[in-house]
Order: structure tokens, then sequence, then C-alpha cells
């Protein structure tokens, strides 16, 4: 009988082992850049912070320099995103209003996504797709449940770029964790 008890008590600490283990693993894959035991993504200087090209006749066309391959384009001047697949054909562009820091030109990964969480501007954003931080300051892509972009008080400091709920949608289909983030001018 004590052989028994010995080999039951064993077989539940290894299935509670795994499950602390497998939680662990989701916890930290949803822990936003500069919260967990690893620093975010920095900026690469392969992207110059000089303002790239554009094309005058189609100002809403992916803008020349701004990377290859698969990426997700976000110009900082134009407050626009392009979808970009691995083809570098654009699959979806669109306007977006931005919170009140932003990231330094460069080039980041997708590190967390969130389904639904309240946002730093206290409204419930869907979609959240974070690649950096600034000073302390999550940054990344989300949609305001509401579908209206928010007012943002300029005195409280929101990393959140905010995108219509339709735009958020193809955004978290298309920008899981490990694609590129370029940010331009």
């Amino acid at each position: 009988m004590a052989g028994t008890s010995s080999s039951i008590v064993a077989g539940l600490t290894a299935v509670a082992v795994g499950t602390v283990g497998f939680l662990a693993y989701q916890a930290s894959a949803n822990v936003p850049p500069g919260l967990g035991g690893r620093p975010a993504a920095s900026a690469s200087p392969a992207v110059a912070a000089s303002k790239a090209p554009r094309d005058r006749k189609n100002p809403i066309a992916l803008p020349a320099g701004s990377g290859r391959g698969e990426r997700v384009v976000y110009s900082l001047d134009d407050n626009r995103v392009w979808l970009v697949g691995a083809n570098g054909r654009v699959q979806h562009t669109f306007a977006v209003t931005p919170g009140t820091v932003d990231p330094k030109p460069g080039s980041y990964e997708v590190t967390s996504r969130s389904k639904a969480i309240t946002g730093t501007d206290g409204a419930l954003v869907e979609h959240v797709v974070r690649f950096t931080s600034v000073d302390g300051v999550v940054v990344g892509f989300s949609a305001a449940v509401r579908d209206s972009p928010s007012v943002t008080d300029p005195s409280v400091k929101t990393g959140g770029i905010r995108e219509t709920r339709r735009n958020g949608e193809a955004m978290w289909k298309f920008a899981t964790i490990g694609v590129r983030v370029v940010v331009i001018r």
C-alpha cells in the first residue's frame, strides 16, 4: 500500500509541475514589454530616422525604404499603417490615431498580444498588439471597443496607437508574435 501511495503522490507532483510550467509559459507570452524579465525590443539602426520617400501621385502608397518581406509599417508623420505580406505587397492600409508617446523610428518585433484589456486612458480596447516600450510606457496597436478613436489627454502618457475595430481585427490576424514592425517618419 505504501508503494501505491508514493506512486500517486509522484504522479500528482508531476502533473502539478507540468501545469505550473504551462501556466508560466502562457503568462510570459502575454507580458507587456518592460514588465518581464527580458528587455523590451529596441530600435534597429536598419531603418533610417529620416522621412521615407513618398509617392506624390499616391500619398497612401507604401513608402519606399520601409523594409522588405512581411512586416507592419507604421508612419509617425502620416499616422498610417501598412500590413505588408511576405511578397512585399500591401494587404491592408489604414489611418490610426497615435497616443502621446511615440516609438523611435526603427525595426521592432511584436512581443505580446491581448484579446481585450483596459487601456491606459481607461477605454476598453481589443486586439492589442505590443511591440516596444518608451520610458516605461508600453507601445502598441489597439482598437477601442466603441469603434471610435478616443480623444487622448496630452498630459497622460499613452502608447496606444488606436485603430477602428475593423482595422484592429486585420492587425490582430496579421501581426502575430515575432512579426516585424517598422516605424518610419
